[in-house]
C-alpha cells in the first residue's frame, strides 16, 4: 500500500500549482482532479508531466470534473448522449495514459435523478466505458458516492456479478460516512475488486477532517486491509476547509505511513 494525495484538497488552486505545492511538501503520489477541458490538452499535460518528473512523482489516478454531469451525460434515457459521452470520456483515458495513471474515477448516476435507467443498463454502459478505457491501458473505477446508486452495497455486489471482468471500485470513506454506511460494509461488498481508496478522518462534529485529526480507528482499518490483501493506493482526499495550513497535509501523510509498515 502506498499513500498519496488528491490535488482536490487544494481546490480552487490551479491544478498545476497544486502539484507544485504538494511536491514541494514531499508528496510523490497523486490523484489529479482535473477542473476544466483545457487541462486535458496535450501541451498542458506535458507541463504537468514536467513538474512530476522533476520530483520523481507519479500519478495513481485521475478524477474527471464532469463527474457531476454523469447522470445526464452517461446514464440518462437518451442513449445517443451516452455514445457521445463515451467519446468525451476517451479524453480522460488518453490523459491518464499520458500521465502514466492507471485509474479513472466514475461517480455515475444520482439516486434522485429522474432517469428510469435500470441497473442492468447501467452495468452495460459501465462495461462499454470500461472497455474503451482498457484500450488505453487504463482501468475505470466506480466510486461509492452519497445520494448516488453506487452508495448501496447491494448495488455494488450486483455490479460485480453482472460485469465481473470490468467492475472495479473506489472506497471513499467520507462519502460512506455521509450516507450513514460504515466503510467496512462497502469494502465487504467490493471484495477483491476494491482497487483504490480515498481516505479521511472524522470527528464528533465533522465528517471530513485530515487523518490523525479525528477519532477513526486507523489501526483497525489497516489491519482489515491487510487481512483482505489490499495492495492498492490510499489517497488523502479532504476539502480545503478541512485544514488551515498546507503543512498539515504532510503531517497527515506521516501519520498514515505508520500503518503501512
Amino acid at each position: 500500500m502506498k499513500i498519496g494525495i488528491s490535488t482536490g484538497c487544494l481546490y480552487p488552486m490551479l491544478t498545476e500549482e497544486c502539484i507544485s505545492v504538494l511536491t514541494e511538501e514531499g508528496f510523490d503520489l497523486f490523484e489529479i482532479f482535473f477542473n476544466t477541458f483545457s487541462e486535458l490538452e496535450d501541451d498542458y499535460i506535458d507541463k504537468i508531466r514536467y513538474i512530476l518528473d522533476s520530483h520523481n512523482a507519479k500519478v495513481a489516478s485521475i478524477h474527471p470534473f464532469t463527474s457531476g454531469y454523469e447522470s445526464y451525460l452517461l446514464f440518462s434515457d437518451y442513449e445517443r448522449r451516452f455514445r457521445d459521452g463515451v467519446n468525451l470520456y476517451e479524453r480522460y483515458f488518453h490523459t491518464a495514459k499520458r500521465l502514466g495513471a492507471g485509474k479513472v474515477i466514475l461517480h455515475g448516476l444520482r439516486s434522485d435523478c429522474k432517469s428510469s435507467l435500470p441497473d442492468s443498463t447501467y452495468f452495460e454502459r459501465f462495461d462499454i466505458l470500461s472497455q474503451r478505457a482498457k484500450q488505453y491501458g487504463v482501468e475505470l473505477l466506480q466510486e461509492n458516492v452519497n445520494l448516488f446508486r453506487s452508495n448501496n452495497p447491494q448495488f455494488i455486489r450486483n455490479m460485480s456479478e453482472a460485469i465481473p471482468d470490468s467492475a472495479g471500485f473506489v472506497l471513499d470513506i467520507k462519502q460512506a460516512l455521509k450516507a450513514g454506511i460504515t466503510p467496512y460494509e462497502l469494502t465487504d461488498a467490493m471484495g477483491k475488486r476494491l482497487k483504490h481508496i480515498h481516505i479521511n478522518d472524522f470527528s464528533c462534529d465533522n465528517q471530513c477532517v485530515l487523518p490523525g485529526k479525528g477519532c477513526s480507528d486507523f489501526e483497525r482499518f489497516f489491519e482489515y486491509l491487510n487481512s483482505i490483501d489490499y495492495d492498492g493506493d490510499i489517497i488523502i482526499e479532504v476539502y480545503r476547509f478541512s485544514f488551515d495550513k498546507v503543512s498539515e497535509l504532510k503531517k497527515s501523510y506521516d501519520f498514515l505511513k505508520k500503518f503501512t509498515k
